[in-house]
């Protein structure tokens, strides 16, 4: 049946007239990655959405204008993907600012083509917002519209409101396949300059089966975790074991920089309920997400998972309001008076100070609560003890003697709070492989504060 142009014209404008007010903005901003990109100059620094949120179709089309670039900083946090623009065949065009290095970025880092900023998690948005970062273009992945034209960040909040927020320029890639995450996590279209559609999987993390090793630290990190604590847990196979051991506790809850596949199970059972939060009861309080498309899926839309900022989640002030906060975190080496080196191995730069000290200074404040590291006793297949006289030659010093508390390790948990520097010596060669034992014990007595 024909319409007569009277009529087509009244049905095209009764069309116009339903739909949302923000889809004609939103049409207009669509583009091709290549076109997008453009909008990135010689000199730029450019902040990259962080974890599984890293919009890999944009980052393909950056790099791909690398010979018509010179200069442009990139700043990000761990990012899961390829991470092409930190190649040596592109070290002209792009320099790496790692607020936290992830393998991606690791070689780069150490060969001094790339450049590592050690900062606390929690403070990074405030070096965003109050300019000493300055930031030129924000790329972001993010959830299709609502009807109201709001997008979510999806799977990873951390840090991108406050550069999204500082920077001049901000490129979406909406990805239909982004999960919406509720909480603080929703930002309207009209804060985008250019968008492009995409749709394709995110990247999984696959959790790592722990070993007997890993299992013994789990075991003995879930008996210092009561009834009703709140939990912040890392990523990992160590963290993944304290999860598999916690099924007898009760009305345990999150508040964590990130979550992994390993608390779907425990919500399903039960054992997670945030009932007896004391801040933000009944809710996981949460910054991102690693880990596969099953827990995509689960904080899809989930009004159980709170999703905030790093600035509010790592805050310690924010931490020590959850009574019996239990912050659970690991260290690549430990010295017999409890220095923790956590972001690299000698002068080898391996990671980042992250959330770490951010939640154990939190925890040691809260009611009730309880700040714990976790560590294998040996590395390299047992011929290295992680518990050392003294840190390697230019490790750095994470957590200070005086922020540790609980240490973890195979062989049994040591509390080191309160302890002069003779008794956390013995307390820590007594966790130590015992095959190290005697060698540390011989080690400290050439340290007179030690014997």
């Amino acid at each position: 049946m024909l319409l007569s142009p009277q009529t087509a014209q009244a049905t095209e404008q009764m069309q116009r007239e339903n739909q949302p007010s923000w889809l004609e903005q939103y049409r207009k901003k669509v583009t091709s990655p290549e076109l997008a990109v453009k909008a990135v100059r010689s000199g730029d620094a450019v902040y990259i959405h962080s974890n599984a949120a890293a919009p890999e179709c944009l980052i393909s089309a950056l790099v791909g204008r690398a010979n018509e670039l010179e200069g442009v900083k990139i700043y990000h946090l761990l990012t899961l993907g390829k991470a092409e623009y930190a190649k040596a065949e592109y070290a002209n065009s792009f320099r790496v600012q790692a607020l936290f290095i992830g393998a991606n970025v690791r070689d780069a880092v150490n060969c001094g083509r790339a450049d590592y900023i050690p900062v606390f998690l929690s403070e990074i948005p405030g070096l965003f917002t109050n300019g000493q970062l300055p930031l030129d273009v924000c790329i972001v992945q993010v959830s299709p519209p609502d009807k109201h034209g709001f997008c979510s960040y999806g799977v990873s909040v951390d840090c991108t409101i406050a550069a999204r927020k500082q920077a001049k320029c901000v490129i979406a890639e909406i990805n239909k396949q982004m999960p919406r995450t509720l909480g603080r996590s929703l930002v309207h279209i009209s804060r985008f300059d250019h968008i492009v559609e995409t749709d394709h999987p995110l990247p999984e993390l696959i959790p790592d089966e722990p070993s007997p090793v890993e299992n013994a630290i789990g075991r003995h990190v879930a008996s210092l975790v009561e009834d009703g604590a709140t939990l912040q847990l890392g990523i990992g196979a160590i963290p993944n074991a304290v999860l598999r051991y916690l099924t007898d506790k009760k009305d345990l809850g999150i508040h964590s920089e990130m979550l992994s596949d390993g608390i779907i199970d425990l919500i399903d059972a039960g054992v997670i309920t945030n009932d007896c939060k004391t801040l933000l009861p009944g809710q996981v309080a949460v910054s991102f997400v690693m880990g596969t498309k099953r827990l995509y899926d689960f904080v899809d839309n989930n009004p159980m998972i709170e999703f905030q900022p790093s600035d509010f989640i790592n805050d310690p002030i924010i931490i020590a309001k959850n009574n019996k906060m239990t912050a659970i975190n690991s260290a690549l080496q430990i010295d017999l008076t409890g220095q923790i080196s956590a972001d690299s191995i000698g002068t080898h730069l391996y990671s980042g100070v992250g959330g770490q000290v951010d939640f154990i200074r939190g925890a040691n404040k809260a009611l009730g609560g309880k700040a714990i590291i976790a560590i294998p006793s040996t590395a390299k297949s047992g011929k290295v003890s992680r518990i050392v006289a003294k840190l390697s030659p230019g490790a750095g010093i994470v957590t200070t003697r005086a922020d540790v508390r609980y240490i973890v390790t195979e062989f049994g948990i040591c509390d080191l709070h309160g302890k002069n520097m003779r008794q956390r010596a013995e307390a820590l060669i007594n966790i130590a492989h015992p095959d190290f034992r005697a060698k540390l014990l011989e080690e400290s007595k050439e340290i007179s504060w030690l014997r």
